[in-house]
């Protein structure tokens, strides 16, 4: 696949062991503050996490919401903190995440990559946890009137990846992370003047500058659906757009359908 590439537009950093600037023992000093949150804040329960295979390749296909990735870090955790066998799941992460310095090297640092079908190929084909948001920018600013109702999940990049590759899709569905910053105006237009890909207003931001910004404490549930075997269909399905679509409708309509099942299972949003 070439050299691997990591960095952003905006900087330049220094790679690590793996090529991408994962380094597993800041990730292990961090954990508790990730499992803090998972535990104390959000209260996350989990469904099928035995869905998740305890070695070798999967692509994890997951709703998005909230423009900082929480739900992945959520995910992570999750694996981390359920799993019989834990094991590190790498996030794609799209590229202004890494604009800021701080963020920048504490997404790498902890094993995210940047959102790209070479990066996702070259990890998968390492045997490695791969987990993406196909319904990108978009997913995640959406307005809080529509919350939960899973959009469109790109052109089927991610499914092409998994035929490339064979990796078998798991889907994962996330409730909770929508109530986190409730996104009710997306200003566009300042947006675009910005470079941002989006500019959402919620109840506490920027009413609140800074403070605005710590994540409500919802309650959240996440389900892993059972494996999608992808391996039977060749490498070559990748250029079969009637087969790509019918894969991403799938794991569309089961993430759909499982948070619909979820979110009864609330009170309220934060019990």
């Amino acid at each position: 696949m070439g050299t691997l590439r990591v960095v952003s537009p905006s900087a330049q950093l220094e790679l690590r062991s793996d090529g991408f600037g994962f380094d597993p023992e800041f990730t292990e000093r961090v954990k508790n503050v990730a499992l803090w949150f998972y535990r104390k804040y959000w209260r996350v329960e989990v469904d099928g996490m035995r869905n998740v295979p305890a070695r070798g390749r999967a692509l994890l296909v997951a709703n998005h919401a909230g423009i900082i990735p929480y739900d992945g870090a959520m995910i992570r955790t999750a694996i981390i903190a359920e799993h019989p066998h834990p094991r590190h799941a790498r996030m794609l992460v799209v590229d202004w995440a890494f604009a800021m310095p701080f963020t920048n090297m504490l997404l790498v640092k902890t094993g995210n990559v940047l959102a790209h079908p070479d990066n996702a190929t070259a990890l998968l084909e390492r045997d490695e946890l791969v987990g993406v948001f196909p319904e990108g920018v978009k997913g995640a600013s959406k307005p809080y009137r529509d919350r939960y109702r899973i959009r469109r999940l790109g052109r089927g990049g991610f499914v092409q990846v998994a035929l490339r590759t064979g990796a078998p899709i798991i889907p994962v569905a996330v409730v909770g992370s929508e109530e986190v910053h409730p996104v009710v105006a997306d200003l566009q237009p300042l947006a675009r003047l910005l470079g941002l890909p989006s500019l959402p207003i919620t109840p506490t931001f920027p009413w609140f500058g800074l403070g605005g910004m710590i994540p409500l404490p919802s309650k959240w549930f996440i389900a892993f659906g059972k494996p999608i075997e992808v391996a039977r269909y060749g490498p070559e399905a990748a250029s079969d757009a009637r087969l790509v679509l019918e894969l991403s409708e799938q794991v569309r309509e089961w993430i759909q359908s499982t948070v619909n099942l979820l979110r009864p299972r609330r009170r309220t949003i934060f019990f």
